[in-house]
């Protein structure tokens, strides 16, 4: 081997001398053109050009196949495509061509990019034991890019990445070890620009998927997950909030590829990001409600958070927001508290508040969840704490229809103690079990359902809220029904698909026109899920590549977007049927 790369060496460095000799430069390459490159040859003593490019052609493969031959496991150094060699100062030309044919659009940036690498001018690949990680990892990162169908998109994501690493070694060893964890992560470059800017700006988070348990399904284990890195920090507020955003942060990234890589059903998906704020909550809660004491004095009396919308179903994506409301109720009304004399109702608007601020104020770790207290009683125009009287009151008499609505997705997430829980729970119920007129019932829900088509239009075809038969008509149609057969005993369900199956078994609605609406609102809800986890708000999945597209086609069983266009416009038409069938003022 020796002998081989110093006979090579000389010969390239003769034709180096010779290339330079052309038009006295200092130039590497040697020329694309004919004539010039045969001008070389003529002067490194080759009698046509066909032998010279032949014997340039043999040696470069002679010295590709003894620098892979380096490192003992045997690693393949180069590529499917040709030549990859990015050592010296200058781009090789073979590797410049095979990069064209990967694909990329810039083959002199990436080379440049990789060969810095390869100096070790980013952590990873600062010490030698990295960069010879690196050297066998590049065939394979350049490769598995190109089967992203945006080779030049996913470099750029990928770099930002991988320059921020600390621990390269670790990370490179894992990457060789396991090819097909790799590959993941190299498509979250290619087709999900969400994860991938969390992976550049937030590289710890990749550590949850050193977990051997990362792609097992979540359930309880959420909770001791959030618990354990609660328990590892002093117990103050400050510090919960960062443990609690670093964890969430994790925890949202394990869901997001989860349902990136089919291992959860859009009803677990839901359900798992819903289990992670109430996680959060659970914990802030008590650390808020300390705090306001610690100002503010002792207050006897209880107070629970309640959730709403998407969070209180259980139906949340990516970017859902909480939407939550505060019930209390002191033990004494007159009674105020003990240092600063605040009455309930400043008491426990303070608290949730606090509480506001815990979840959704930006730190040093970041951002947790944004928060909506619209769906309380009265809006943004009430106290931000209702007491449990005026609860019961505001929906025995103010409270119009869509209110309801909202209701009986409520959920209590966290209370002072379980019995006031089970009060709250009981409360909600005995309001959604009263009696209502049904044609009056189901006009108002038709009246809501036009003022939002017309103050909030579809953004377009993708909006799978608010489109015609989008989610919203499934949904209203689960709340309509509860809300008129809750007063004889019917089912209560904060769920939108339970509550479609419960009144289908009932048999209190077609059940066909109840599997229409299911299978709208399930088929909307899964390309919500991938796409709200993939890509920035608003976003055209017809401009993003085509692996992007047939994993979203794939999500419905589908092969192709325009087959998934086609069969979602069936989908729609069929569940707006639905609608305009069960919520009929007229009907019977």
């Amino acid at each position: 081997m020796s002998k081989e790369l110093k006979q090579c060496y000389g010969r390239l460095r003769d034709w180096e001398h010779r290339v330079q000799m052309l038009n006295d430069e200092q130039t590497h390459n040697l020329p694309e053109n004919d004539t010039d490159r045969l001008k070389v040859g003529v002067m490194a003593g080759f009698s046509n050009l066909s032998r010279f490019d032949l014997a340039v052609s043999r040696t470069l493969r002679t010295v590709n196949s003894h620098y892979g031959e380096l490192f003992s496991d045997g690693e393949n150094l180069s590529s499917s495509f040709g030549s990859l060699v990015f050592t010296g100062v200058e781009d090789d030309p073979e590797t410049l061509k095979t990069l064209e044919r990967m694909g990329f659009d810039d083959p002199h940036d990436v080379a440049a990019t990789v060969r810095s690498w390869h100096h070790g001018r980013i952590p990873a690949t600062r010490t030698e034991r990295g960069r010879e990680l690196f050297t066998r990892l590049v065939p394979r990162l350049l490769e598995a890019l190109n089967e992203t169908g945006t080779p030049s998109i996913a470099f750029k994501r990928f770099a930002a990445f991988f320059s921020g690493l600390t621990a390269g070694v670790q990370i490179q060893s894992l990457f060789l070890a396991n090819h097909r964890l790799f590959k993941m992560v190299v498509e979250i470059m290619g087709f999900s620009p969400r994860l991938a800017i969390l992976l550049a700006r937030h590289p710890t988070v990749f550590d949850a998927m050193l977990d051997a348990g990362f792609f097992d399904p979540l359930g309880e284990e959420l909770d001791a997950i959030v618990q354990d890195e609660v328990d590892r920090v002093p117990a103050d507020l400050e510090s919960v909030m960062n443990a609690l955003r670093r964890v969430g942060r994790e925890q949202q990234f394990r869901i997001g590829m989860q349902i990136i890589n089919a291992r959860l059903t859009t009803e677990a998906a839901g359900a798992a990001y819903a289990r992670l704020a109430d996680a959060c909550i659970t914990h802030l809660a008590p650390l808020s409600l300390a705090d306001v004491a610690r100002q503010a004095g002792d207050l006897g009396g209880q107070v629970a958070v309640v959730a709403l919308g998407k969070l209180g179903s259980q139906e949340m994506t990516a970017r859902s927001d909480l939407d939550l409301m505060t019930i209390y109720l002191p033990d004494d009304p007159s009674e105020v508290s003990t240092v600063k004399g605040w009455a309930a109702e400043t008491y426990y608007a303070r608290f949730t508040q606090r509480l506001i601020s815990a979840l959704s104020a930006p730190t040093h770790e970041g951002l947790l969840y944004e928060i909506d207290m619209k769906l309380r009683p009265t809006g943004a125009k009430g106290p931000v704490a209702v007491s449990l009287a005026a609860l019961e009151n505001y929906y025995t008499k103010g409270a119009d229809t869509w209110e309801f609505q909202a209701l009986t997705r409520a959920r209590v997430v966290w209370a002072t103690s379980v019995d006031f829980a089970d009060l709250v729970r009981l409360k909600v119920e005995t309001i959604l079990r009263g009696q209502r007129d049904r044609a009056t019932t189901a006009q108002d829900v038709l009246d809501m359902r036009a003022l939002m088509e017309k103050e909030r239009p579809a953004k377009g075809f993708w909006d799978f809220k608010l489109s015609v038969g989008g989610q919203v008509d499934a949904e209203f149609v689960a709340q309509y029904l509860q809300l008129i057969h809750a007063s004889s005993g019917g089912p209560l369900r904060v769920g939108t698909l339970a509550a479609l199956q419960a009144f289908s078994r009932t048999g209190l609605a077609s059940a066909d026109d109840l599997e229409c609406l299911a299978t709208a609102w399930r088929v909307q809800q899964a390309l919500a899920q991938l796409m709200r986890v993939s890509l920035e708000q608003d976003h055209d999945p017809t401009h993003e590549p085509e692996a992007f597209q047939g994993k979203l086609a794939r999500a419905i069983h589908t092969r192709r977007l325009d087959t998934l266009e086609k069969k979602l416009r069936d989908i729609r038409k069929r569940a707006r049927q639905a609608f305009e069938t069960i919520i009929d003022p007229d009907g019977v």
